[in-house]
């Protein structure tokens, strides 16, 4: 009994000598083996490190595509033979929203299992002994956020993070009826259908960098209200304030509050053109005209993403699916209004009134062209 409790004794203050010598490093672990299987009642000190990494923080993608978000770990010193704990492999996401963080995939080996709207489109690269890379196919434009690849060997775990963007266009966006009429859930609507979504700060503070100058504040995806500004002027806070991205904070009452919007859109799964017509036409015609040629009336969302992404350049003003009339300038000149490039806007005219029309036709009714 007496060898006993002291075999006991002496193992305790072993493992409390080791937990103080033990390192903290980011993204590792130190952990030791104990009667590792010699028999005998021997304790064993074999110290191993456990290493997860990323090549690079962020990734950038567009819609549709695919995206590569690189992991591996590996131990120091290697380890000689394979450990009797199977690694466990885990990503998961934290939309740019903001919010839960939500499995992606989990695997063990050479199985792994994927989870909801993520189920089918991704999977572990495993190139070679460590490779955690995960490999995204079919990117949706809710796909934004970070996400964290997680390295479990049984005894401990370790992990690092990715930040996926999607590149793309951002455009501020109303109500028909005026300013400052959506709610949280109204914008939310609104964006999706015009072939966006909501905007994050990020995706709105790199429109700003580029130049985008917006005095009417809009939700953005996390819940905050803003707007930004390249040029301060009296309507916009006065001349007093510095350029910048402007907040009115986070709106608590998310039904109450109404103001515009910021949309996202990426990379354009099909085409976007200007149909001559032979005279001009009301929205119904516009509408018909798009029909019978083998398109529908493009959203704004498409607009903008073929002004941005695809240079479309019309001076022709044409109806949108929203009932709006807009046309896209890359290059600005006389005749084409403002001397700034952007898809310029005359509003909400009544649907009786005569424009032209912007048509959109999907990859599949382009490719049938050929």
């Amino acid at each position: 009994m007496m060898i006993c409790c002291l075999q006991t004794l002496l193992l305790l203050g072993a493992q409390l000598v080791v937990s103080l010598a033990a390192p903290t490093v980011p993204n590792n672990f130190f952990y030791h083996d104990y009667l590792n299987g010699h028999g005998n009642n021997e304790i064993h000190f074999s110290g191993v490190k456990l290493h997860v990494d990323s090549a690079q923080p962020s990734v950038f993608a567009v819609r549709g595509g695919n995206a590569t978000m690189p992991c591996r770990f590996w131990y120091e010193p290697e380890l000689s033979s394979p450990r009797g704990v199977r690694v466990r492999v885990k990503w998961s996401w934290v939309p740019a929203a903001g919010g839960h963080e939500t499995d992606v995939l989990v695997a063990i080996g050479s199985r792994s299992r994927s989870f909801g709207a993520f189920r089918g489109r991704v999977q572990l690269r495993q190139d070679f002994p460590g490779d955690a890379t995960l490999v995204m196919t079919h990117l949706l434009l809710n796909d934004t956020g970070r996400y964290r690849c997680e390295v479990v060997d049984g005894l401990e775990d370790r992990s690092t993070s990715v930040y996926l963007e999607l590149r793309g266009v951002v455009f501020p966006y109303q109500h028909p009826g005026g300013h400052y009429h959506l709610s949280f859930m109204g914008a939310q609507q609104a964006c999706e259908e015009q072939d966006s979504t909501l905007a994050t700060f990020t995706q709105l503070f790199q429109s700003w960098k580029e130049g985008m100058n917006w005095c009417n504040a809009g939700w953005l995806a996390d819940g905050t209200v803003q707007y930004p500004i390249t040029r301060p002027r009296v309507p916009c806070g006065g001349h007093g304030l510095a350029p910048g991205v402007r907040s009115y904070g986070r709106r608590h009452s998310l039904h109450l509050h109404r103001y515009d919007v910021f949309c996202f859109s990426s990379s354009l799964r099909g085409k976007v053109y200007y149909l001559q017509p032979p005279h001009k036409m009301n929205l119904t015609e516009a509408q018909q005209a798009c029909q019978e040629d083998g398109a529908e009336v493009a959203k704004v969302g498409q607009l903008y993403a073929a002004w941005k992404l695809k240079g479309l350049d019309h001076c022709d003003a044409g109806w949108l699916a929203d009932g709006s009339v807009r046309y896209p300038i890359t290059k600005p000149r006389r005749n084409c209004g403002p001397s700034e490039p952007g898809v310029h806007s005359f509003g909400f005219p009544p649907p009786q009134h005569k424009h032209g029309v912007y048509c959109y036709k999907s990859s599949s009714s382009v490719g049938s062209e050929v």
